[in-house]
């Protein structure tokens, strides 16, 4: 599951100002089958990875499915900024 976290800061990263204020962390779920990651980032980065109406957050979470699909697992991402 750590490969999961990698995958999605190689995603995450090109697109932010400050690549070194990013950090990604895998948290505990309810369910087993789904893997929990939080994005955190500065506020101006967290926007852009958001997009207009959600439009780039949905890719991510679309790409991410994707490379999920290996593991059968379901990935739900959550961006916060500090």
């Amino acid at each position: 599951m750590e490969d999961l976290t990698k995958v999605l800061f190689n995603l995450v990263e090109p697109m932010v100002d400050e690549p070194n204020s990013v950090s990604i962390k895998q948290m505990p779920s309810l369910d087993e089958n789904e893997v929990l990651l939080y994005v955190y980032a500065k506020s101006d980065d967290i926007a852009r990875l958001i997009g207009r109406q959600g439009s780039m957050a949905t890719a991510l979470r679309k790409m991410m499915a994707v490379a999920s699909m290996v593991n059968d697992y379901r990935i739900s991402i959550k961006f916060e900024s500090y």
